[in-house]
């Protein structure tokens, strides 16, 4: 939080909610962004009902909590955009084999809930589920910034230096960084992208893409350098 500069980053306000007061519902609050981005062609997926419930309590949460904090994000997001929602990421990158099994009731064409560098299919139990998993490659900008000498003025450049040509590089990035206090800088990292050759695809057509899958994996428990705590992340192929 700290070498992130995370209160500049956020703003106390939003690091707040969910711990000190309750966090908003931004389905009803900001409906109209979430509209427009989705009429505007952008691909519309389910990240969380409750997002800090999720990253603190997913260990010990219930199939029927966890059923219903998925029903409860993907009925409301429908409503707002007037079509089904079918793609997923958990919050935080924190996923069990119940949140998996749960998602395969719900119809997603894939769900993005790991780190790792390939698609794969999850395997649970011994069964392998119909829902890929289309892991995050790339570390995220809190990960990097302020670590092993990355500023402002490198992150770009060192970013760029860990795409890989033989695979889908899959970066996730937030609308408080990117999108806002970051925006010239990921403005910058676009047009350097995309002077290398960098192509920008919405994750359903990086699974499309791809010939049919026979990579099968389970997802386990890691640590990424510069987060804190546990993540989920892609295991062997089996």
């Amino acid at each position: 939080m700290l070498r992130s500069k995370a209160a500049s980053l956020y703003g106390w306000d939003i690091l707040l909610r969910g711990t000190l007061w309750p966090g908003p519902n931004i389905g009803r609050s900001c409906a109209s962004i979430i509209r427009g981005a989705a009429e505007a062609g952008h691909e519309i997926g389910l990240h969380a009902w409750d997002h800090h419930r999720w990253q603190m309590q997913i260990n010990t949460m219930s199939s029927d909590t966890i059923r219903s904090e998925l029903t409860k994000g993907k009925k409301m997001l429908e409503a707002i955009i007037g079509r089904p929602v079918t793609c997923s990421a958990v919050p935080g990158w924190r996923c069990t084999d119940t949140v998996l099994a749960e998602k395969e009731r719900l119809g997603f064409a894939y769900n993005s809930d790991c780190r790792g560098n390939s698609i794969f299919y999850p395997l649970v139990n011994g069964t392998r589920l119909s829902q890929p998993q289309i892991p995050v490659t790339l570390p995220t900008y809190d990960e990097l910034i302020g670590r092993n000498g990355i500023n402002e003025s490198t992150y770009n450049e060192h970013l760029l230096s860990l795409f890989r040509p033989d695979q889908a590089n899959v970066l996730t990035i937030h609308a408080e960084a990117e999108g806002i206090s970051c925006l010239p800088l990921f403005e910058d990292f676009f047009k350097k992208a995309q002077a290398r050759g960098v192509i920008f695809l919405p994750l359903k057509d990086v699974v499309n893409g791809f010939p049919p899958l026979a990579k099968t994996a389970q997802i386990v428990r890691g640590q990424i350098p510069g987060r804190e705590g546990w993540l989920s992340c892609q295991g062997p192929f089996i």
